[in-house]
């Protein structure tokens, strides 16, 4: 049986200062994923959505980015599910992407709304047939007896709404409004780099410059 504690790797692909690092880490943000995806890493788009439910335990899930812009980081589920309920109850958290191959982490925190209805329409409409059936089908997070109950609900969905199945009222999207990034490149001797960005309180709610800080790794 191998030995977990043994198993180690040098990280020595790239490096982050600050020199070389956007002032505004949406900017950085882009950069690096349309790295990411030049090169080819898998699931690029997979980001592990951390929540916390009204009795303070956390839970993580992986979920897709579909969207990003100066106003956040966007992504589609139903309301319903644990996560959903959760972010009812408590608005607040946190988002990571783990690029392996290019041994680099990017960390987002901040507050969680719904995208509008126009947008959850949108996309919806965008997606292929069989996962819009999907959204109907699948009861997330609830327990059902059996795979049986989806493909029975898939069917019974498909038939009902034949080419145009409408968006469900408890599916649709979030937004997660950064107010604190990090962004980590692995280094030789464990002597990472790690870049914190956080937007300083302000009275008057006027827009605000990113303040950037490295961090001991």
């Amino acid at each position: 049986m191998n030995n977990i504690a043994d198993i180690r790797k040098s990280y020595e692909r790239a490096e982050l200062n600050e020199d070389a690092s956007h002032a505004n880490p949406m900017q950085q943000f882009e950069q690096w994923l349309n790295q990411a995806i030049a090169a080819k890493v898998p699931e690029p788009n997979a980001m592990t959505l951390a929540t916390v439910s009204s009795d303070l335990r956390p839970s993580t899930r992986v979920v897709l980015i579909k969207g990003f812009d100066e106003r956040g980081i966007v992504w589609y589920t139903n309301f319903e599910s644990r996560k959903g309920q959760e972010l009812a109850g408590n608005p607040y958290a946190a988002l990571q992407f783990h690029w392996v191959e290019l041994e680099r982490v990017v960390r987002i925190e901040g507050v969680v709304e719904k995208v509008s209805e126009s947008e959850s329409d949108a996309y919806f409409h965008s997606r292929p047939l069989d996962s819009r059936i999907g959204a109907w089908a699948s009861p997330q997070s609830q327990v059902i007896p059996g795979r049986g109950v989806l493909v029975a609900n898939a069917a019974r969905y498909a038939a009902q709404f034949l080419l145009n199945p409408p968006r469900p009222s408890h599916w649709g999207g979030y937004r997660l409004k950064p107010d604190n990034w990090q962004f980590w490149q692995g280094r030789k001797s464990r002597l990472h780099d790690r870049l914190r960005y956080t937007l300083p309180s302000c009275a008057d709610a006027q827009p605000t410059r990113w303040v950037r800080e490295r961090l001991a790794p």
